[in-house]
């Protein structure tokens, strides 16, 4: 039966909290299971940061997290949504049925040793500074965990994990959302790599990206420069206009850009040059009208220096639909857990991390501390395919502190705290988390009927539409 208590946070209340058995034998197993194979989930999450695989050709992490659930009994069914890398790992049968997400794409430019300096890989363009190869390792550890338990019958119903591509500006998530993969789920958990633990309760921008190409006329530039038709000036014309533009949209807007060609030599006047591009807002409407004016600025661009000019939609994404009734379940779970606490040489390395921060790090000591359930009223600064799930089913996540407080995603730092014990520790809070509260909505439907409900109410009249529109999966963007 659930029992509720009210939650006090600075005089204010929050919601109701739900509050589930901590010490049920069945949570003990699975803690004991996990925290039982640190060492081989920690040398998983290790291949998968070595192999620093960009969106969508992530071929030998995908393979690896496969082959674990392989191992374990699951049906994988790989290549889905058109996606090579994606998959969907299922075990079990029946209601309800439990999905969990799965992340492993590097980013570029973000090569680096597991030290506190900055040292690059040799050879090695594309790093973990998004974490997640502990994403997807700790996403996999946990659906283990719940598929041994089904297997001895311990729990009833079905444990899907999804393997997901690209996250970062792919939106492999939205294609496996388009080809239907969520529709027989009932509940969708998630985490992320950080510098804190907390249940997530603040959104996530809505996205749209793009990449805006201009094509001229090649000339010499010194000989006959009037014969040629700079596609470069175009886009430096975009640029500029676009830069205007940010004084005139919504404050919460973000746009921004890099310029991936733009010519060869000074010497040649371009025929050839493009933009690649990011329009972000809390609103996915704004979204929308935002990147149309911004359609407009190329179209501009183009007339103003007689060139021509096509775009592709790269990716999109949606904001994120909270679910109160999950983030209580979830807390709860979280607080069982605990934190990260570190050795004294993983202090030292966090100490010497923080030096090359250029403000004031939180202390090392916070990554044991839990956050409060609280509900965020903006945004936060990123984006996130999860949205898109969350307008599917029922959805909820947490972050864990698998970098030293302060840490920057994003960074040659997270990079590098991803390579050490640091990151796997806290991958472990993570897998844990997920494991426990998977086995509270099994043995609670009631949880998981409230859940629906509130995700029904949330989701209102809107008819769900991928901002990417009907485009097949941009499997090439990172070229």
């Amino acid at each position: 039966m659930r029992k509720w208590k009210l939650i006090l946070l600075a005089g204010t209340f929050i919601w109701p909290m739900v509050t589930m058995a901590q010490n049920s034998p069945l949570k003990q197993t699975a803690l004991t299971d996990l925290q039982g194979q640190y060492n081989h989930y920690k040398n998983v999450e290790l291949q998968i940061w070595n192999f620093a695989e960009v969106g969508y050709k992530e071929v030998k992490s995908s393979a690896l997290l496969q082959q674990q659930l392989k191992d374990a009994g699951f049906n994988v069914d790989a290549g889905v949504a058109g996606i090579p890398t994606a998959f969907v790992a299922t075990y079990g049968n029946g209601k309800p049925v439990i999905g969990i997400l799965a992340e492993f794409d590097a980013l570029p430019g973000l090569s680096q040793q597991a030290v506190p300096e900055k040292q690059p890989i040799n050879g090695q363009i594309a790093g973990h500074g998004c974490g997640h190869h502990l994403f997807g390792t700790a996403s996999v550890a946990a659906g283990i965990e719940i598929q041994k338990l089904i297997a001895s019958g311990q729990l009833k119903g079905t444990i899907k994990v999804y393997g997901c591509p690209a996250e970062e500006g792919g939106s492999g998530k939205v294609y496996m959302v388009r080809a239907g993969l969520f529709n027989d789920v009932d509940v969708v958990l998630h985490w992320h790599p950080g510098a804190e633990n907390g249940v997530t309760m603040t959104s996530a921008l809505a996205n749209i990206s793009a990449k805006f190409r201009f094509h001229g006329i090649a000339a010499h530039a010194a000989a006959s420069p009037d014969k040629g038709r700079s596609a470069l000036d175009a886009v430096e014309a975009m640029d500029y206009m676009a830069n205007m533009m940010r004084e005139h949209v919504p404050q919460e807007t973000r746009i921004h850009y890099i310029i991936t060609n733009g010519g060869k030599a000074p010497n040649v006047v371009p025929d050839f040059a493009e933009v690649y591009y990011y329009v972000r807002n809390p609103n996915k409407e704004q979204v929308k009208s935002i990147f149309e004016r911004l359609v407009k600025a190329g179209e501009g661009a183009a007339l103003g220096t007689g060139t021509t000019m096509d775009y592709e939609i790269i990716g999109g994404t949606h904001d994120l639909l909270l679910n109160k009734t999950l983030a209580q379940v979830m807390q709860t779970n979280l607080e069982q857990v605990g934190g990260v606490s570190y050795t004294a040489d993983e202090i030292a390395f966090g100490k010497k991390l923080q030096s090359t921060f250029n403000f004031t790090a939180p202390p090392i000591e916070s990554a044991a501390t839990i956050k409060p359930l609280k509900e965020e009223q903006d945004a936060g600064g990123g984006s996130t395919d999860v949205g898109d799930v969350s307008y599917a089913v029922p959805t909820v996540g947490l972050r864990a502190a698998t970098w030293i407080p302060g840490t920057p995603a994003h960074s040659w730092q997270a990079t590098a705290c991803g390579g050490t014990d640091i990151g796997a520790k806290g991958m472990m809070v993570a897998a844990k988390t997920l494991a426990l509260t998977a086995i509270d909505l099994y043995q609670n439907p009631s949880v998981v009927e409230a859940a629906k409900k509130e995700f029904v109410q949330a989701k209102g009249n809107y008819q769900y539409k991928a901002l990417l529109g009907d485009r097949k999966p941009a499997l090439n963007y990172r070229d």
